[in-house]
């Protein structure tokens, strides 16, 4: 079976590494597709895909990682009909926000979800957006440990010239360092 795991990943942490590697385990997954958001449709993403792309590819070496050019996940999957059927891996609190993307049913109708929920979220949150899909059957829940990271955090503390302690795998923090991202204007390069 096929997994799909897409996001903007600016940059991928431990967290995503995690949750696709746990996937992967409590799945049975046989392949793994990380989808790297082109231009994603609810938020705004300043780092060149190219260089997400290489960063994607860094923090999965063992997967395939491609270029998702479609901004909604129902549109990448009526674009890849071989993709049908397989599951679309998410964290909990994306799927809170499920009944919000564009064709919420159709994705179902599609592929599965597989939401990675970890100690403590609260129940009820993915009970109620359960109730009201036409095909609540077609959604998987997996354990995951917290991973207490976001990209948005990593980002402004590389700006301040911080490192990322940690909370990136090895060949991206390599890769931030020697090309210089998400220094400030002015800021830190790798030449410093």
């Amino acid at each position: 079976m096929v997994g799909l795991y897409g996001g903007s990943f600016d940059p991928p942490h431990r967290g995503h590494v995690e949750l696709a590697r746990r996937a992967k385990d409590a799945l049975g997954l046989e392949r793994l597709v990380v989808l790297v958001s082109g231009a994603p449709g609810h938020k705004r993403v300043d780092t060149p895909v190219d260089v997400r792309l290489r960063l994607a590819q860094a923090a999965f070496p063992a997967d395939e990682v491609l270029l998702d050019e479609h901004a909604r996940t129902v549109d990448t999957l009526r674009a890849h009909p071989e993709w049908q059927g397989g599951v679309f891996l998410i964290g909990a609190d994306q799927f809170c926000d499920f009944l919000s993307w564009k064709d919420p049913d159709e994705v179902l109708r599609l592929t599965r979800l597989a939401v990675a929920t970890r100690p403590g979220f609260p129940r009820e949150r993915l009970e109620s957006v359960l109730v009201r899909l036409e095909h609540p059957e077609r959604v998987l829940f997996f354990d995951i440990e917290p991973t207490p990271v976001a990209s948005r955090d990593l980002r402004a503390r590389l700006e301040r010239g911080e490192e990322t302690g940690g909370d990136v795998p090895a060949a991206v923090a390599e890769l931030i360092r020697r090309e210089g991202l998400y220094r400030a204007p002015g800021g830190y390069t790798a030449e410093d």
